[in-house]
């Protein structure tokens, strides 16, 4: 089993996820593979402190093209696991989150487990965002009507993700998406795992609530392109992932109401500040990508692997 992180300028974080995964009980093979994708942060030298402390440690460098899709892909690149188990810089795993994982591969080669949002965000920033992924898979109102997940709590058999391409950089934020849906196309079912646990850390300004719903409705629109699409009738901050987007079908009639009608029922299914800004900035972002191309999916070549940081201490 290869964990794998994807990071950028996760210096404040990376230590506390770095720290649970020191703790799990597992007595299998793992490794942690650390993709590091153009930090200018500490974020090398907090890893550099768990090379002692974790089996296999090593920090990839995926700095050539920025994006997280991209990270994961050269360190699934690099791994020589049979399973690869996905979580993020910023969150944190529970304490058998190893174990149950790997249990759950065992059962079904692609899994999602679940988004625990209260240990790490306060109550304003939950009321920002409450998650999907907590009892379910996540769904959208739009695409092939399949489940999706994020990637900060999934594993996948590294064969299965290598062969439908891995992560399609060019989508972008929602990435994660588009990959459950190409493997459960390609005939590999996505099966939720509730014992799987992760803490899930949200975004806490409203300038990167506003930035995060801006890059989602990009992306949503991308997404629009490749599987197709429903009316939208309203975006809220509710869910997450594609997810996020909470559509509700309306009449003709409600749809012409005008912007004032529109506006006023934005206010009403977001009642916080932080789940409007998000909202509003998913609208903008999806309204101003909308005609973008979506380029086809790029397979992953046989390039040469990159080297790590524990290659490179050993040649030195």
């Amino acid at each position: 089993m290869s964990v794998v992180i994807a990071c950028r300028n996760a210096a404040d974080t990376l230590g506390i996820q770095l720290e649970a995964l020191s703790r799990q009980q597992y007595d299998g093979e793992w490794d942690v593979i650390i993709s590091d994708n153009g930090s200018t942060d500490h974020t090398r030298i907090v890893a550099q402190r768990y090379m002692s402390v974790l089996p296999g440690l090593q920090i990839v460098d995926s700095s050539d093209r920025a994006g997280a899709g991209h990270a994961r892909n050269v360190a699934a690149h690099v791994s020589t696991s049979d399973f690869l188990a996905f979580c993020d810089a910023d969150d944190e795993v529970a304490e058998d989150w190893l174990s149950t994982m790997t249990a759950a591969l065992a059962r079904n080669p692609f899994v999602a487990g679940r988004f625990e949002s209260r240990k790490l965000n306060s109550e304003r920033v939950w009321r920002s965002r409450p998650l999907q992924q907590d009892t379910g898979l996540q769904e959208s109102p739009f695409g092939p009507g399949l489940p999706h997940a994020g990637a900060g709590n999934m594993g996948i058999k590294r064969d299965v993700f290598l062969a439908v391409g891995g992560f399609d950089q060019a989508v972008g934020t929602l990435e994660d998406t588009d990959l459950c849906w190409r493997v459960q196309l390609s005939g590999t079912a996505l099966i939720f795992a509730p014992d799987v646990n992760v803490h899930v850390r949200l975004r806490s300004s409203f300038r990167k609530m506003w930035r995060q719903g801006l890059n989602y409705g990009h992306a949503s629109a991308l997404l629009e392109q490749r599987y197709g699409s429903k009316p939208i009738a309203s975006v809220t901050a509710v869910t997450t992932s594609l997810a996020v987007i909470k559509a509700t079908q309306e009449s003709e009639n409600a749809r012409s109401a005008g912007p004032v009608a529109g506006a006023l029922k934005l206010l009403r299914e977001n009642p916080s500040p932080g789940a409007l800004l998000w909202a509003v900035g998913w609208h903008v972002g999806h309204r101003a990508y909308k005609d973008d191309e979506l380029p086809p999916l790029p397979a992953l070549t046989a390039s040469p692997a990159p080297s790590s940081e524990s290659q490179l201490r050993q040649a030195g």
